[in-house]
This record gives C-alpha cells, sequence and structure tokens, in this order.
C-alpha cells in the first residue's frame, strides 16, 4: 500500500507539471516561476507519505478466529473496518500514534495504542454474562442489580422454542405472576389471553398495556412478532416498574424492542419450520345407536305420565335395529359428524430471513417473515373453492441507525403485518360447535345422485321434514369468507448526546404513526335440502323429494362484511441522565413527555368520531450507592379526553428501595 502512495504521488506531481507547461510557453514566463506550485505538491506528497496500514487478526480465547469485529480509531468517525471471515483486518491510518477500538456484540471490547507497529493481534474475551445483566426497563435501561421494580425478562432463545406462528402463545408457564391461557388454537383466533397479578378495570381492560419498540400495540401485533426479530423481552409487573406509564400500565406492561443492525459485514439468517397441529382433546360422544336409546329414555323419564309432546320424534326399536345392523346408510343414517367435517392434523409453515450489519456511518437490519397456518376442516371436491382454514401472514421489518455527527444518531423504523385469510362462514370453532349439537341420525349429510338425479349440478345435502334440522355439512361447504387485514408503522427517532455540557446528559424524540385497516367479505350458495320420502326394503331402493327448490340456489352469493380503518399518532420526548461520581454514588434521572392520538373512520356518530387523545409526564430518578444499596422514584401525571375536564388528569407515584444482600 505504501507502494502504491508513492506511485500515486510521482503520477500526481508529473500530471499537475506537465498540465502547467503550455501556460507557461504562452505567458513567457520563465521555469523558475513553477517554484512555489512545486512546493505545494511536494507536500501533498509528503502528506500521502504519512498514510501507514496496520494490519492483524482478532481470535477468542480458544483460539478461532471472530468475524464480522469492529475496528475503528478512537475519537475519530467515518474511519473504520470489519474483520472477514478468517478474522483477519486490514486497515489504513492517517497517521501511526492512534487507540485502535476492537467491538463485537457479545465480547468485551479492547483497546491498542498502535505507535509505530505495523501488525497487532487482539484476543477478545466473550462477555455473554454482560448480556444478561442489562434488563430494558420503561424508556431505558438498567442493571439487573440496580433494578428496584419487579421486572421479568424472557429470552428470544426461549421465545423459539414455541412451536407456533403467534407469540402470544409462547408466554405461557415462562413467567412468574402471569396467567395465560388460549380459548381456540384456531388459525387467526389463537390469540392467548394474559393478564398480570390480578386484573383492574381502568377502560374495561384485564389486558397489560403491550409496547413494541416505546410505541402501544394490540394483542395480534405482537402474536405477529418474530423471536428473530426481538431484542429484549421485559414483563413488568409492580407498580414501581410500570408507574411511568400511569393507569394505561394498571394491568402490568409486556416491553419489547427489536434488534437493530451492528457495525460489522453483512450477516445473514434464514429459518424455515414445518409443524403439525392436531386437536388437543376431543369430547368422547354416544355412539348413534346409544345415542337413539337414551334420548328416548330422556323423553320418557321427563313425561312420567305418558303424555308425549305432539311433533315429538322418537326412534322406533325397528330403526335402532336396522342402523345397530348397519342396513342402508342413507335410509338408516349413523353420522359421524366429527369424522365427516375434520382431519386429524394440519401441516403448518413457518419462514424467517433476515440480514443485519453495517459501518461507522450507518447501520440496518432488515427481516421478512412468512407463515402459513391451515385448519383441519376438509374439503367437498365437488365445489370449486376452498372452505378449509388457510390463513397466510406476511411481516416486514427495517431498522436502520444513521450516525448523523458524532453525538447525534437518527433511527428510522418501518413495520407492516398483512394477514390473508380463507375459511368457512361462521369460523372453525363454530362449526365444531354445530357438530356437537348436530342429530346423527336423522339424515345422511349428502344424497348420491340416482337415475333421476343425473342432470342435477349441485350437492344433494340431507334434511328432515320440512328442511329446518341442522346440517353441519351443509353449513360448512356451502360457501367461504375472505378477510383482509394490514397494519403498518412508520418511526422516526433523534437521539442527541449532550455529554459536551454534562457527562451522561441525553435527549431523545421520536414519532410513530400507525395505520390499520381491516374488510371480510363472504360468498355462499343456499343448499338444496333432500329428504327421505319412501323406502323399498324388499328391493333396497328409496325416494328422495327437495324441500327448499324455491330459496336453494347453485351459484355464490356474494354477502359484504365489515370494514375497519383507523390511525394512529405518537409523539415521544425523553430527557435522561446517568452518572456514577466517586465510583460509588450512582444517580439517574429521566423526564419523559408522552402524546397520543387515535382516530377511527367507522365511527357511528359524531361524538366517536372525533380524535381520542392521551397525554402524560412522567419521571424517574435513582439512586445507588456502592452498587448494594437503592432507591427509585418514579410518578406518571396521565391525561385522557375520556372524563370530565375536571377529572381529566391524575397521579400515580411510586417508590422503592432495595438493598442487596450478595
Amino acid at each position: 500500500m505504501i507502494k502504491r502512495n508513492y506511485v500515486r504521488a510521482l503520477i500526481l506531481l508529473l500530471l499537475v507539471t506537465c498540465s502547467s507547461w503550455p501556460v507557461k510557453l504562452l505567458a513567457g514566463e520563465e521555469h523558475q516561476t513553477a517554484q512555489p506550485s512545486e512546493k505545494i505538491e511536494l507536500q501533498s506528497v509528503a502528506h500521502l507519505m504519512q498514510l501507514s496500514e496496520i494490519r492483524g487478526v482478532v481470535t477468542d480465547t480458544s483460539g478461532l478466529p471472530i468475524p464480522g469485529v469492529s475496528i475503528g480509531i478512537k475519537g475519530k468517525t467515518g474511519v473504520g473496518t470489519t474483520t472477514d471471515q478468517n478474522g483477519k483486518y486490514l486497515l489504513e491510518l492517517p497517521e501511526n500514534s492512534v487507540t485502535l477500538v476492537f467491538s463485537m456484540i457479545g465480547y468485551v471490547s479492547q483497546e491498542v495504542l498502535i505507535g509505530q507497529k505495523e501488525q497487532v493481534n487482539v484476543v477478545l474475551k466473550e462477555a455473554s454474562s454482560q448480556l444478561d445483566d442489562v434488563v430494558v426497563v420503561a424508556f431505558g435501561k438498567q442493571k439487573k442489580q440496580d433494578m428496584v421494580g419487579s421486572i421479568t425478562s424472557v429470552s428470544a432463545a426461549d421465545l423459539k422454542k414455541n412451536p407456533s406462528s403467534n407469540l402470544t402463545t409462547a408466554l405461557a408457564g415462562r413467567v412468574a405472576g402471569m396467567i395465560a391461557y388460549q380459548r381456540s388454537g384456531e388459525p387467526g383466533q389463537d390469540n392467548a389471553d394474559f393478564f398480570i397479578r390480578g386484573v383492574t378495570t381502568f377502560g374495561y381492560k384485564v389486558d397489560p398495556l403491550i409496547l413494541i419498540d416505546n410505541v402501544e400495540v394490540t394483542t395480534t401485533q405482537l402474536a405477529r412478532l418474530q423471536p428473530d426479530d426481538i431484542q429484549n423481552f421485559s414483563i413488568m409487573k409492580d407498580a414501581t416498574a410500570t408507574a411511568l406509564y400511569g393507569a394505561r400500565g394498571a394491568n402490568g406492561v409486556i416491553l419489547v424492542t427489536t434488534k437493530q443492525g451492528q457495525v460489522g459485514a453483512a450477516n445473514f439468517s434464514f429459518r424455515v419450520e414445518n409443524s403439525v397441529s392436531t386437536p388437543t382433546t376431543d369430547v368422547e360422544l354416544a355412539d348413534p345407536v346409544t345415542y337413539m336409546k337414551l334420548y328416548n329414555e330422556a323423553v320418557y323419564t321427563r313425561t312420567p305420565l305418558g303424555e308425549i309432546k305432539p311433533n315429538t320424534v322418537l326412534y322406533s326399536d325397528e330403526k335402532i335395529a336396522n342402523t345397530e345392523a348397519g342396513l342402508n346408510p342413507y335410509v338408516y343414517p349413523a353420522n359421524d359428524w366429527r369424522n365427516l367435517m375434520f382431519k386429524d392434523y394440519a401441516m403448518n409453515q413457518r419462514m424467517n430471513m433476515n440480514v443485519s450489519g453495517g459501518g461507522g456511518v450507518a447501520r440496518y437490519f432488515v427481516s421478512g417473515t412468512f407463515n402459513q397456518d391451515n385448519g383441519m376442516l376438509k374439503v367437498d371436491n365437488r365445489n370449486n373453492f376452498n372452505n378449509n382454514i388457510d390463513l397466510k401472514s406476511y411481516s416486514l421489518r427495517s431498522n436502520v441507525d444513521i450516525s448523523l455527527t458524532k453525538n447525534l444518531e437518527m433511527v428510522v423504523r418501518l413495520a407492516g403485518n398483512f394477514d390473508d385469510y380463507n375459511g368457512p362462514i361462521d369460523g372453525g370453532a363454530e362449526m365444531y360447535r354445530k357438530v356437537m349439537r348436530a342429530n346423527p341420525v336423522l339424515f345422511p349429510a349428502t344424497f348420491p345422485k340416482g337415475p333421476e338425479q343425473q342432470f342435477i349440478n349441485h350437492i344433494m345435502y340431507g334434511n328432515f321434514d320440512s328442511g329446518n334440522y341442522l346440517n353441519p355439512y351443509a353449513d360448512m361447504t356451502k360457501g367461504y369468507k375472505d378477510y383482509s387485514t394490514s397494519t403498518m408503522s412508520a418511526q422516526l427517532e433523534l437521539k442527541h448526546d449532550l455529554k459536551y455540557l454534562t457527562e451522561g446528559l441525553s435527549i431523545s424524540a421520536m414519532m410513530n404513526t400507525n395505520r390499520y385497516a381491516h374488510f371480510d367479505m363472504s360468498r355462499a350458495y343456499n343448499p338444496f335440502f333432500y329428504t327421505l320420502n319412501g323406502y323399498d326394503r324388499f328391493n333396497d331402493t328409496y325416494g328422495i323429494s327437495n324441500v327448499n327448490e324455491a330459496t336453494a340456489t347453485e351459484y355464490l352469493n356474494y354477502q359484504p362484511g365489515s370494514k375497519n380503518v383507523n390511525s394512529a399518532f405518537y409523539l415521544q420526548s425523553i430527557l435522561n441522565y446517568n452518572r456514577t461520581f466517586g465510583e460509588k454514588h450512582g444517580i439517574s434521572g429521566l423526564l419523559v413527555y408522552m402524546m397520543r392520538q387515535q382516530l377511527d373512520a367507522n365511527a357511528a356518530d359524531l361524538q366517536l368520531s372525533l380524535p381520542s387523545r392521551n397525554l402524560g409526564l412522567s419521571g424517574r430518578a435513582t439512586y445507588a450507592y456502592d452498587s448494594r444499596y437503592f432507591a427509585e422514584f418514579n410518578f406518571g401525571y396521565n391525561g385522557s379526553e375520556r372524563f370530565h375536564d375536571s377529572q381529566r388528569f391524575g397521579f400515580f407515584p411510586s417508590a422503592g428501595l432495595a438493598w442487596s444482600i450478595s
């Protein structure tokens, strides 16, 4: 490299000298007049000669090379490099007397004074324990040993062990004091309900406040968050930890921060999972013969005087015997509705890809996710549509950090979640409830086509009497429902280090806008219902007749569903101070202003169409002595337009003391 610098300097000097000759000849000047220009060029050569190179290898304590280590010059920005796959690096230095900083996530940073050295090999020590010592708290981070409030962290590695595309189902049993339960396993309806240390009634909410990158989100947005994108996951449980959020944090707070880019070469990660879903349990049902016997017994025991009400169905001994003998299943049906309508399992797929990296000026983390969750409903191939549950979820996330100056950093976060759903009109859970209520012996699910029905183009569904009985198979296969949901978020943050005013002082501002849109629709035909109208026992033939020809259709009808659009705007500014005096006295202070506004486009009246606004001012002050004795005071002063002018604001203070015995 030094030789190349000499050649570059000589070529530059030659070009400048040659380019000056025509000017000198035309001006009639002598050769001596070019001496000042030559002096300037020689100074440039001398400056180029000051550049030097430093190279070396970075390894861990076991001697293995570490790729992606960030190497920079202390006190200077824009100059740096990273180690390659073999742990090697090469850096051009503007001067010899510099200090290089070697840093890598998971390792202790190291500073080395170069001097006149041309090669420096560095051994980095692991610092994995340091990652566990820091916990994300309200509007900041604290060391575990300095915490006064009750906060529990869940590692992203533990969340990845959850064999589901729904993150909320991974919380059950992982956090003391948190109760989580899942009401349904149906894709799209499988969000877990959870509460922390009991329930309050503010705003009729029972679930905790959920924040992703300090912005309030819904349970569904948390459910769609991928473990691969999570950096920290904290659950705040007591008043000391949640006081800064005021009344909104009355049920506890779940605070999640997503990953950000680190200085180094591009790092790709790709994960593919395939899972099988099966019912956890099935309710045991009586077989058709037992059903009829118990039904008759129930009718008689409820009419001890033998007064059977008109139109009461009783099963004859002949029907019971022929059903038990397995005679013609269309005349003596014995439906196992659950087996007719549900499969034994469903296959699900999950894919995630992310890339991160960057340099001294900009760092990036970009990820994309695709999940497909399927239901266990069967599809009738005589239809040309799919009535089974098929939920496709797409997620995109981009976090970009830009160092505008030495003390000013800008963070741009973009995120989008998109759901496309196809399934039965009434939903999978309702289909199961209909199976549990349906009569298994009155009629078959469908009748086959006979010679008289060979030109019929529709499915002949079974029914009884006038066709008003529940046929769950017809309800499942008569049509399908689609819905689409989109949630998009854009966030801009500015962080300014004010250490040039006083050590430990910083200020930050954040603005976020969120857009949500949902619509659904259904398409279905009116089923043709047929009933049995005669049976020839000797020839084993039967007749059927249609009971709703006037209202049934062979084409799909369109039914529009709900449409919902809303937007939210969030603004936050933070003044933070954190400093240690005399190695034993740690003092920190935090002041936060926040404002949130939400607008619903589907409001039913003028009052509901007005924006919903919340304002808040929160603060925290902490003191630590010798990392053993701790005191903390928090407050939240929050206001909401839900209340009368005289009662809109509330003050929510908390205080705590702690003593580390060890």
